[in-house]
């Protein structure tokens, strides 16, 4: 498999979630149901996505270039790693994990070993892969959190009821896979270090969105149908996309949409922004904590000069046990400020600013992006020291989303 450890973005930290927990005393975990520690190694149990390859090379091409594969691999999730380590004092190693590589559910005595490969850079063991996704049979919401429960075996389940019988192992149709549930084991709340009530929630009231009562499910916008082969060779039919479109990909230009309405009165001008979220769950979803939007406005007058500029930041901002702002969920006891978009939400932004002299217009630009990482300059001189590209690395780049521009003209 090709190694992806070069490519720091954010957006594997993001769209792999860890999982919802509590540190310390009390804590409560999600986690994987299977108490009884397997027999056999881990390499057979959960099949490296290598050998997956040999029958579903489209699937693990586009799986290849998703964040998933990237799970383990990034420099950004690896700084906050080593962040959560020197934090619990290795009490949990396996806590990061249980997400980002989701078989330590059930080798929890392995956990040092996965946590000493995510270090070196160069893990031979995958993070979210083909046998990680594929051999879950039921998340149990009955509780409070989800958890997930393998089936240890040679069945792996999907969505298809049309399966290809094969000798490399058995095939079961499931309708978790089709269904939201999937899932929530990883997406669900904030691993924060204290119960923050409704601000643990990831995804906010999905469940009540408009977009889910009309019967979408995750799978619709983060794995698209289209029209290819499950297995090497086989008749072409509807598939599931793995490329898990999100934050990467023109998913991302579907999230939300900007209306500007300017007013200019004498000295005075006045520019509305209206920020419509187009996706049934919070945006941004707030793990890892940096995950965050920005509406940035720009003015520009006489000779397209910037003469006014502001932004609004969509995002939570947490609070460790000593009060200081932080840029680890895991450490999080208190919100300072929340200010993500609900599902499906409008909000309304007003901006004032000096009309613009000496010109007969001025352009307006209002732009809505991801954020590049944010956080003390050790952990992002880490980052940069873990990646290849250093500085340049994606995660230092903001991410587009969409843009407005008008130009108003001025009597």
């Amino acid at each position: 498999m090709t190694r992806l450890k070069d490519i720091g973005t954010a957006v594997a930290v993001v769209l792999v979630s860890l999982s919802v927990m509590t540190l310390g005393s009390g804590s409560h975990l999600s986690q994987a149901q299977n108490s009884a520690q397997p027999k056999e190694p881990l390499e057979k149990v959960f099949p490296h996505s290598n050998k997956c390859k040999r029958c579903h090379e489209r699937v693990f091409e586009e799986w290849e270039a998703s964040p998933l594969s990237r799970s383990i691999h990034s420099p950004a999730f690896r700084a906050s790693l080593e962040g959560y380590l020197a934090f619990s004092g290795r009490k949990d190693p396996g806590m990061c994990l249980r997400c980002h590589a989701p078989h330590v559910n059930v080798y929890e005595d392995q956990a040092p070993a996965f946590i000493e490969q995510v270090r070196s850079g160069d893990p031979a063991i995958d993070g979210v892969a083909c046998s990680q996704c594929h051999l879950i049979e039921q998340v149990d919401r009955t509780k409070q959190l989800p958890k997930i429960k393998y089936a240890l075996g040679k069945t792996l389940f999907g969505p298809y009821k049309d399966f290809v019988p094969n000798k490399a192992h058995e095939s079961k149709d499931l309708d978790l896979f089709r269904k939201s549930n999937l899932c929530l084991n990883c997406h669900f709340a904030v691993p924060a270090a204290a119960d923050l009530g409704k601000s643990n929630d990831l995804l906010g009231p999905w469940e009540s969105s408009q977009a889910t009562k009309s019967g979408k499910e995750c799978q619709t916008c983060h794995m698209p149908e289209q029209v290819g082969e499950s297995a090497n060779g086989e008749n072409k039919r509807k598939v599931a996309n793995h490329t898990f479109p999100g934050r990467i990909g023109k998913l991302r230009q579907e999230a939300a949409k900007l209306e500007v309405e300017t007013e200019v009165k004498g000295d005075q001008s006045k520019v509305t922004v209206t920020v419509q979220s187009l996706v049934p769950h919070n945006l941004p979803t707030t793990h890892p904590a940096w995950a965050r939007m920005v509406l940035d406005l720009t003015i520009r007058g006489k000779n397209l000069n910037k003469v006014f500029g502001e932004q609004r930041v969509y995002g939570r901002v947490f609070a460790n046990a000593k009060g200081q702002r932080s840029a680890f969920d895991f450490e999080a006891t208190k919100v300072l400020e929340d200010t993500v978009l609900k599902p499906e939400e409008t909000r309304k932004e007003t901006f004032s600013f000096p009309t613009p002299k000496d010109t007969r217009s001025f352009d307006v630009e209002a732009s809505l992006s991801y954020a590049p990482v944010a956080g003390p300059p050790a952990f992002l001189q880490r980052i940069e020291a873990e990646s290849s590209k250093g500085a340049q690395d994606p995660v230092f780049q903001p991410i587009p989303i969409v843009k407005r521009t008008l130009n108003v003209p001025l009597n």
